[in-house]
């Protein structure tokens, strides 16, 4: 009987431990952050096609997530955790954008060109030299520096080179 004794508590050592659960990113959590950064929610246009799939098991990020869009026609959106090692995760944008991207304005006026700056009323108009003080793409009010004005005065950009200072 003693030998029975000796030999359970070294079998005790060679047994297998329990699996000891590490810490797993919160799926939900991925479908909020790209309903935010979409827009729009799970199922709309614009926004993920579904949830994430819930079987996935990924590792607890201690990084905020980053978010993209892969593609250049915006159908998915990466998911990664910035860890070292770190994973990343496809999500399928639906089919339908929900507003089309817009095109970034073309500047008409760059900071520190010269303009001229023009105001016009019934029956009059008169121009001067200027310096524009912000970047305006048509239609866009920027700051403009004139010689005869020591503060900068608000002008609408009517195209490149030029901007005006409406009468009411």
């Amino acid at each position: 009987m003693p030998a029975v004794r000796r030999a359970l508590p070294l079998a005790l050592m060679f047994a297998p431990l329990p699996a000891v659960a590490a810490p797993l990113t919160d799926l939900a959590a991925i479908d909020r952050a790209v309903a935010a950064f979409t827009g729009q929610q799970i199922g709309v246009p614009g926004g993920a096609a579904q949830p994430v799939d819930r079987r996935l098991r990924l590792a607890a990020c201690s990084a905020p997530l980053a978010l993209s869009w892969y593609g250049n026609a915006q159908t998915s959106v990466l998911v990664r955790c910035p860890d070292a090692g770190g994973w990343r995760v496809f999500v399928p944008v639906s089919a339908e954008r929900a507003a089309p991207t817009i095109a970034p304005a073309v500047m008409a006026v760059m900071r520190g060109e010269g303009v001229t700056v023009t105001v016009a009323g019934d029956g009059f108009s008169v121009s001067q030299p200027g310096e524009a003080l912000d970047a305006g793409a048509v239609g866009a009010w920027i700051r403009v520096k004139t010689a005869a004005k020591a503060d900068p005065l608000r002008a609408r950009v009517v195209r490149p080179g030029l901007v005006e200072l409406p009468v009411d």
